[in-house]
């Protein structure tokens, strides 16, 4: 078995990480030769700061914290339909109209949070698109200290950057939700530095479940990541949950 570690940096709600960031690190982790097309299932809040086990499998990886399955991770899967882009003009007007400025459950999420010290998340700010219900749209430019030392951008932070505009189609003042599953497929990493444009949409929800997809492109356009995720109700309030 190998080893891994979500560090603490990377928390969604407080005490556990963020589901996309995790993810990403599942699927990376699972080992399977076409990982950016995985599907991962959270079974548990993934702990911080924690050395979990990785057993791989051929047709099923588990992610595990002593006999406890915190994520399953499978190879392939089908095709993502993209969400359409917007403007990046657009997108950043969806700024002033972001819920979490008035009410975010996870307040320090490494993602979209407002409340983190430093500001070291990605600030993600994820609001609706006037006309288009359950559709949200922002900007995102990688910061430089996302890079690593070749000045690339882990896949995990793309991952990570199309969890949270999913559940924000969705008014989480209402009603609370954690990702349950996350699929991403990568075609291009974003360039560090640059704007990016992020869209999501989902469904209506299906009892405690909703089902959004989230898209990434450059600035002009050029679509460069696609994702599909399932959310699940839980309580309201900063809950250790995925």
């Amino acid at each position: 078995m190998n080893e891994l570690v979500i560090p603490g940096r990377y928390n969604g709600p407080a005490g556990s990480g963020n589901g996309g960031y995790a993810s990403g690190v599942f699927a990376a982790a699972a080992g399977y030769p076409d990982f950016p097309r995985s599907v991962v299932t959270l079974r548990l809040p993934p702990p911080l700061d924690t050395p979990l086990a990785v057993e791989r499998g051929a047709e099923e990886s588990r992610v595990l914290h002593g006999d406890a399955v915190i994520a399953t991770v499978v190879p392939g899967a089908d095709p993502i339909p993209a969400v359409p882009p917007v403007p990046v003009e657009t997108a950043e007007e969806c700024h002033a109209r972001y819920q979490g400025h008035t009410y975010h459950p996870f307040p320090t999420c490494f993602v979209c949070g407002l409340g983190r010290p430093g500001h070291d998340g990605l600030a993600l700010t994820p609001g609706p698109l006037p006309g288009r219900p359950r559709e949200v749209a922002c900007t995102w430019r990688p910061d430089p200290s996302l890079a690593a030392s070749d000045g690339s951008l882990d896949p995990a932070f793309v991952w990570a950057a199309l969890d949270c505009p999913g559940g924000w189609t969705e008014d989480l003042s209402l009603q609370t939700r954690v990702l349950g599953r996350l699929s991403v497929q990568v075609h291009s990493l974003p360039a560090i530095g640059e704007r990016h444009v992020i869209t999501a949409s989902s469904t209506e929800p299906q009892g405690r479940k909703v089902f959004s997809r989230s898209s990434l492109y450059t600035g002009d356009g050029v679509l460069l990541a696609v994702a599909a995720a399932t959310w699940i109700a839980v309580p309201h309030g900063d809950s250790p949950a995925a």
